[in-house]
């Protein structure tokens, strides 16, 4: 009896010895190895991590300071130094702009929780929970000492956007409108506790 071949067989060997080993090869050589990559300098390019030395650069570093006198555009310059006499001035010439509501105070008492209340508590007596939980060492500034509460709103308003001591500056993370709302909730609780 005579057999005819079938045209699967060839295919089948075909498919046995080239593509099977093709797609074994082709797997993870370990769960930590991507195993091989076609155009590699794609997907792995010669940068330079953040805080990785760069010898392209002439102090070595990779991360860069903006150049001097250079404003984010969604940012507004504040013109009072983070010194003394900075402080003075902005205490001194600074007036909040917006007209004090309720609902400009409840504003400010949210964004007073987001940004300060973990330092100087929620009543602002130095009793946020970073200090009193033993996670920060130096005690935050009580916002009802009698020295705070005769400051004018300028100070307040310019220790939040320069910093002061050992509190940074905020003027990058909160705008100069929330700043003010912020300054009016610490004035309305001070008020309160006169």
């Amino acid at each position: 009896m005579y057999r005819e071949k079938s045209i699967g067989q060839p295919f089948l060997k075909i498919i046995m010895v080239v593509i099977v080993p093709l797609l074994m090869f082709a797997c993870d050589r370990s769960r930590e190895d991507k195993g091989y990559e076609y155009f590699p300098d794609m997907a792995h390019g010669s940068d330079y991590k953040t805080y990785s030395e760069n010898p392209a650069m002439e102090d070595g570093r990779t991360m860069r300071k903006p150049i001097e006198g250079t404003v984010p555009r969604h940012m507004q310059p504040y013109p009072y130094s983070d010194d003394f006499e900075g402080r003075e001035m902005a205490g001194r010439e600074l007036e909040n702009p917006l007209t004090i509501t309720q609902r400009l105070l409840d504003t400010g008492e949210e964004l007073y929780n987001v940004f300060c209340a973990q330092c100087h508590g929620v009543e602002g007596d130095g009793q946020g929970w970073l200090h009193t939980s033993g996670k920060y060492a130096i005690p935050p500034t009580s916002l009802l000492d009698e020295e705070i509460m005769e400051q004018p709103e300028g100070d307040l308003y310019h220790v939040i956007s320069a910093g002061w001591g050992v509190m940074g500056e905020h003027a990058s993370l909160i705008s100069p409108e929330d700043r003010w709302k912020i300054v009016a909730f610490i004035e309305h609780i001070i008020q309160e506790k006169k």
